[in-house]
């Protein structure tokens, strides 16, 4: 045993040393270049959000002063919650096989699951053989940036792990140029050209039961009930489920 090593332990070669500290070096300047990028992105998506908002109300009063009203553009993301299924001592038998699989298809394998979806014809399809065990609407900003925030999960390594940590973010969808949860926030709320991987990165919403509960789950919406399109009021329930 040399004399160092007896003194301290084994001595760490200098090329080590050195390779650990650039590595070291390398990490930290790699921190604050996405640190700047990050804000940056923050900002420019703020700006951008801002402005829409200003366009929305500003195309509003214009078709007041018109005489007329003002027609949304057509929707291109839904929030899907599933408010029925085979829970309370109802038999798996007692839901049909077909609808049992479109569930599990749309993520929605639980009561009070809730996903993002893209609309298309294939979504709605299958929406519409679900309806009477699901609700859904158009979720707003404020509606997307909650949820992700507060109950957002995401699949890293096949596993659930909470997204604390924009690192996360982008060991997960850095290849997509998604880095930040406010990248994930822009791309789900725009229904970007990478939606697809950021939301089956994202683990189903697992939302807590409504105070007063659901009193009519069978019944539409526009009815009195609970199940089916309830368009902009799906906010109202996000924010009294989350």
């Amino acid at each position: 045993m040399g004399e160092e090593e007896a003194k301290g332990g084994p001595v760490i070669p200098e090329s080590v040393l050195k390779k650990q500290k650039r590595s070291e070096e390398w990490t930290l300047k790699k921190n604050a270049e996405n640190g700047k990028l990050i804000y940056s992105r923050a900002k420019q998506y703020a700006k951008e959000y801002e402005e829409q908002q200003k366009e929305l109300i500003q195309l509003k009063h214009e078709a007041k002063l018109k005489g007329g009203f003002y027609v949304d553009p057509e929707v291109k993301l839904l929030f899907v919650i599933r408010i029925r299924g085979y829970a309370l001592g109802l038999c798996i038998n007692a839901m049909h096989p077909k609808m049992r699989k479109i569930l599990q298809l749309l993520r929605l394998r639980q009561i009070f699951n809730g996903v993002f979806l893209k609309v298309n014809k294939a979504t709605m399809n299958m929406l519409h053989r679900v309806e009477p065990y699901v609700t859904y609407g158009y979720p707003n900003l404020k509606s997307v940036r909650e949820l992700i925030y507060k109950r957002g999960y995401g699949k890293l390594n096949k596993q659930r792990t909470a997204l604390t940590d924009n690192s996360i973010v982008e060991q997960a969808l850095g290849k997509f140029g998604i880095i930040c949860m406010e990248d994930l926030i822009h791309e789900i709320m725009t229904v970007g050209p990478h939606f697809k991987e950021a939301n089956n990165f994202l683990w189903p919403f697992k939302l807590k039961a409504r105070l007063g509960g659901l009193k009519k789950k069978r019944n539409h919406y526009v009815e009195g009930g609970d199940a089916r399109n309830r368009e902009n009021y799906i906010n109202e329930l996000i924010r009294r489920m989350n």
